[in-house]
């Protein structure tokens, strides 16, 4: 869904270049260019990502449409020509994102990746560590005014145990000198078990040793700020941060993920700990699709597609806890615990479902099923792959639609 961006802006050159800008990069803008024009609109609704807002009106020379935008909970962006120290300290001062220099039309570029930046920081969230109460809720408010959600440590400690039961957390915002353990030890542990890219950190302090920005780097810090910082200082590197973060995350899961379906791929599942270390038996299934082949012979590839993608939402639904990815084609790797029954139960569940299902697919109906190959034992990975396609091709030679395990007749599916 596209979202909407208030625009209150009386010139109407530069409302007409934020206009192209915002519908070039996916947004909604609603346009106005007072605060009158804007009150009505917000009479209707305040659904809106932010507002993006001319600091001088013609019903409002000083700024009157920041609070009225702020006292409706809606995320400010301001744009003003008016460049005096005392302006931006009177913006900055009423908790907006950000103000921009209306210097030039090029100026409405720039706010293009503030917008994404919002968008996404939806996704994120971050832990403040600080001893002092006063400096975590002035962090929490400056992030929680970019959509971020915010959770607190009061100490290293703290944080360490907080991170280990809460796995959605992307971000530590740290200060350095606290009760228990510091930011920079807390900074070294989390590097034991989480790339910068995984989890991201930013260490601040008020302390003068000198050495502390490289202290704070060296143990695996994205970025260091000074106490106390600036607003616009603490977003600039916040936001690069989480760029980079992004960034990182978006390239790994196109290392590793399948483009069609979004399962893991044979890369992910080969490079994965519970494939490379193990102790003791684990069970391992191969899933063929039947007769895939004519599936897109009969209605094209477009269809086999989506019902491989069908497949892949399925596995993910029964198997959530499993590792599952993707081989090639239309087969799929199960790797599960050492719980043969459990496993053997929920693999005939799938099979069953599958079965049962008609797809109704661009108009086509279509039903499709699966054979599976399942061993149970204490081997390296390549040994239960082997012995497991074995199982699949006995499953396939001996009717389809049915599931093998080694040393057992082929079950078909209920």
């Amino acid at each position: 869904m596209e979202q909407k961006i208030l625009v209150v802006e009386d010139s109407r050159a530069f409302r007409r270049i934020i206009e192209l800008e915002l519908r070039k990069a996916g947004f909604t803008p609603i346009l106005t260019e007072s605060i009158a024009e804007a009150e009505k609109v917000l009479d209707e609704s305040t659904d809106f990502l932010c507002a993006i807002l001319d600091y001088c009106l013609p019903d409002g020379q000083d700024g009157e449409i920041i609070d009225l935008c702020l006292s409706v909970d809606i995320k400010v962006i301001v744009l003003t020509a008016l460049m005096d120290e005392m302006t931006r300290e009177k913006v900055l001062a009423k908790t907006v994102i950000d103000y921009i220099p209306k210097d030039s039309p090029a100026c409405i570029a720039s706010i293009i990746p503030i917008l994404h930046r919002l968008e996404s920081n939806k996704q994120h969230k971050v832990l403040v560590v600080d001893d002092s109460a006063t400096a975590r809720r002035y962090l929490r408010s400056l992030l929680e005014r970019q959509y971020l959600t915010v959770i607190e440590a009061n100490n290293g400690e703290q944080a360490l145990d907080m991170i280990r039961q809460e796995h959605d957390i992307s971000l530590v915002i740290t200060d350095y000198a606290m009760p228990e353990r510091d930011g920079v030890s807390l900074i070294k542990e989390l590097r034991k078990t989480w790339r910068s890219g995984q989890l991201a950190a930013i260490g601040l302090s008020a302390s003068d040793e000198n050495a502390l920005t490289a202290k704070f780097l060296k143990a695996g810090a994205n970025d260091f700020l000074k106490k106390p910082f600036n607003q616009e200082e603490f977003y600039c590197r916040l936001h690069s941060t989480l760029d980079i973060l992004d960034s990182e995350r978006r390239l790994y899961r196109l290392a590793n993920q399948d483009y069609l379906t979004q399962s893991w791929n044979r890369r992910y599942f080969f490079e994965h700990a519970l494939v490379r270390h193990h102790q003791g038996p684990r069970c391992l299934a191969l899933l063929d699709i039947d007769h895939f082949k004519t599936i897109n012979d009969r209605f094209g590839h477009h269809i086999g597609d989506m019902v491989l993608i069908d497949l892949a939402k399925r596995l993910e639904n029964f198997f959530s806890d499993a590792l599952v990815a993707r081989f090639g084609g239309e087969e799929f790797c199960l790797l599960f615990g050492n719980s043969p029954q459990i496993f053997e139960r929920r693999l005939a569940a799938l099979m069953e479902d599958i079965a049962g299902a008609e797809l109704t697919l661009m108009g086509h109906t279509v039903r499709y099923s699966v054979s599976l190959g399942m061993v149970n034992d204490d081997a390296n990975i390549h040994d239960l792959i082997r012995r497991a396609d074995h199982c699949l091709y006995q499953a396939k030679s001996s009717g389809r639609n049915r599931i093998v395990l080694e040393h057992q007749q082929a079950l078909p599916c209920p």
